[in-house]
């Protein structure tokens, strides 16, 4: 996106008029058409309105020298990313174990109510061992992220920063073949890939919208992130100190998969806009709108509810099943195994070749419904229990990986394969309502399983082929 100048009166009129001969030469005359309008209206607005504080105008010019310059742009962004992460991350911590909390004290009373009753055992472990225990799982860690990510986020873009990170993004999403609006739709995906879906309603192309609906999946969600912080904690930080320099240390870890996200993202972009979507980029004209203070308590209630609060709702829909079914196929044994083992040596042989085990890809297919139950379920196979688990100190979890030959090489690729896999059952939905196209849905699902394996098997090879592990 170029930065216009602006002519006035006559000066206007005659770029108008010069534009298909600058056309022939060589010129833009899209861009002269826009540059004679704003040079008119900045004509009419120069007569016609007067400026009470224009220091405070000015002070805007000044701070988009900075926020959209060439060389700051980009660091200054990444560095307002990592201290929104930084808030979701340490607020969501503490409302999430009282919600974790909260529900194991409500299903203590649950069981000695189906207990009081006589119920049968397998009543009260679908019921309560399997949909209600999969369901509060998903609210205690989806919901305080989103109460927190959602409304930063919007705050940001009351304040006026979000249209600057289009502008930044333009460049690299044009070359790519995608479409400047494209940044806003990404950044919405690390609150919620799901509501990013919605989000692309914003991008006018057909073209450049199904892109950001394609590659929208490969920047990590809520459900995402307490398996990349975790994993990146024990393992990628585990020899850092412990205190500030660790906790940074893996701050620097969830940003390092935050721009290997981007990196696919505008990579897909740019492979399919050669192939199966082939075009010209569309033109980007944006408007930068004045700083502004933000409207903060309406803001936070707005997007609680727009947001947050619908995105949690069509989650647990679509992840309450999964709760069921992974509680029947961790009690059901055949030969004295559950399925779920017999699911998880299915899959080692192939697993092993990506550089994790069977367990690991099972957890991903059972957790297709909601990420957020990934890691349970995973645990749950390791300790060969009949129902999704929860263990609170990170040493004992730890434990358990290595007790299963876990080193950090699988920490590494299962982090990758999580941030590169397929979208969650409601981001599906959503790509299909939205698509209304079986097809592209399908596609949505199929290319980023495909780079997931590609990408873990790769570096399991590398990391087996010069011995690091």
């Amino acid at each position: 996106m170029e930065s216009l100048p602006a002519t006035k009166g006559p000066d206007a009129l005659q770029s108008l008029l010069s534009a298909a001969q600058k056309l022939a030469d060589g010129g833009t005359i899209r861009d002269e058409i826009v540059s004679g309008i704003y040079g008119v209206s900045a004509e009419i607005c120069a007569e016609a309105v007067s400026y009470q504080d224009r220091k405070k105008l000015n002070s805007t010019y000044k701070l988009d020298n900075i926020a959209t310059s060439r060389i700051w742009g980009f660091p200054i962004m990444l560095a307002i990313l990592g201290v929104v992460f930084w808030i979701t991350i340490a607020g969501a911590n503490y409302p999430s174990s009282w919600l974790a909390s909260l529900f194991g004290f409500i299903e203590g009373y649950l069981t000695a109510g189906f207990t009081a009753l006589h119920a049968p055992d397998w009543l009260h472990g679908v019921l309560v061992l399997g949909l209600y225990r999969g369901t509060s799982w998903v609210i205690s860690v989806m919901l305080p992220p989103m109460m927190i990510f959602f409304p930063v986020f919007a705050l940001l873009e009351n304040f006026g920063y979000l249209p600057r990170v289009a502008f930044n993004m333009d460049r690299l999403f044009k070359k790519s073949g995608g479409h400047g609006k494209q940044a806003l739709t990404m950044s919405m995906g690390f609150g919620c890939n799901a509501a990013a879906i919605l989000s692309t309603r914003i991008i006018e192309s057909p073209r450049e919208r199904m892109l950001a609906i394609l590659t929208n999946n490969f920047v990590p969600c809520n459900g995402r992130w307490p398996t990349l912080i975790l994993l990146a904690s024990l393992f990628m930080a585990g020899g850092a100190a412990t205190g500030a320099f660790r906790t940074l240390t893996t701050a620097a870890v969830l940003m390092g998969m935050v721009l290997i996200g981007i990196i696919v993202t505008l990579s897909v972009s740019w492979v399919l806009s050669k192939t199966a979507l082939r075009g010209v980029p569309t033109h980007y004209t944006l408007e930068l709108p004045p700083y502004r203070r933000p409207q903060i308590w309406k803001t936070i209630l707005i997007s609680s509810k727009d947001k947050s609060l619908n995105v949690l709702t069509r989650a647990i829909i679509v992840a309450a099943p999964a709760g069921i079914i992974t509680w029947i196929l961790g009690n059901v044994f055949i030969g004295g195994e559950s399925v779920l083992n017999h699911m998880a040596a299915f899959f080692d042989p192939f697993a092993h070749l990506l550089g994790m085990d069977g367990f690991i890809i099972m957890a991903f297919i059972l957790g297709l419904p909601a990420n957020e139950i990934v890691l349970p379920i995973l645990l749950m196979g390791y300790m060969s229990s009949g129902a999704m688990v929860d263990i609170d100190s990170l040493g004992s979890i730890k434990e358990v990986f290595l007790s299963h030959g876990w080193t950090w090489l699988t920490a590494l690729n299962m982090m990758l394969f999580s941030l590169l896999h397929y979208p969650c059952g409601t981001t599906l939905v959503n790509i299909y309502k939205e698509t209304k196209s079986l097809k592209w849905s399908v596609l949505s699902a199929v290319i980023p399983l495909g780079i997931a394996i590609g990408v873990t098997f790769a570096v399991a090879q590398l990391a087996q082929l010069f011995g690091w592990v």
